[in-house]
């Protein structure tokens, strides 16, 4: 049985592997199109921290989730997190094959066998990735951190949530363009209910809520 400890350890190996990869850089607007880039680099700048990843895999266990999906595999330490419930089918969708293909090493030496995962660009995969899944219990949109593609996902994901689902949109705060996006969306008719936590935005379906929002930033 494995659990936090373990993902843990492969995430400072990551942190400190210098191997460089090729990648075809997605989501930020400001980057070059390709190149190559150390795994300890990619892994500095895109793993969510630990005190993250753990929410998200209690908010699953919570809900007794049995439906996961997520936007931007990365080189999967997250989707591990996401994973802990057995009994979760997790799709993650990832736009860069050499990064997937890091993350599929690593859901391989877990032997995981509920993660799934979907390769090539999100704006075309989405849909027909959501097409084969009925209803989403917990979705984490962490993809291409620009205006119009988190308003374009959210609206996709939007269309399988359920009242207790779920959906956690990170980098809300990363520039205007996201703050803009987040806004507007707990605004959304389908949203009775959200929380800043400054490094993500929790967003609730429940409409006893009563459009209740709320600021609140996680202890260091």
């Amino acid at each position: 049985m494995w659990g936090a400890d373990e993902i843990e350890s492969v995430r400072a190996k990551l942190l400190n592997n210098p191997f460089p990869i090729e990648i075809t850089k997605l989501g930020s607007g400001k980057e070059p199109a390709s190149g190559k880039e150390k795994l300890c680099d990619i892994a500095s700048k895109s793993l969510a921290p630990k005190k993250i990843t753990e929410l998200y895999a209690r908010i699953i266990k919570y809900l007794k989730a049995d439906t996961v999906v997520e936007l931007g595999t990365s080189l999967g330490i997250t989707t591990l997190y996401l994973a802990l419930r057995n009994e979760a089918q997790v799709v993650t969708l990832e736009g860069n094959k050499a990064v997937a293909d890091i993350a599929i090493t690593n859901f391989e030496f877990f032997d995981k066998k509920n993660i799934s995962v979907v390769h090539g660009n999100i704006d075309k995969t989405l849909k027909e990735a959501l097409f084969n899944i009925r209803k989403v219990d917990f979705a984490l949109i962490d993809a291409n951190h620009l205006y119009e593609p988190t308003m374009r996902y959210f609206e996709l994901v939007s269309k399988r949530v359920k009242e207790n689902s779920i959906v956690v949109i990170d980098d809300i705060h990363r520039s205007p363009e996201m703050g803009k996006a987040w806004d507007e969306i707990i605004k959304h008719e389908l949203v009775y209910g959200s929380i800043d936590l400054f490094q993500c935005g929790v967003l609730f379906f429940e409409p006893s809520l009563g459009k209740q929002h709320f600021v609140w930033e996680l202890p260091k």
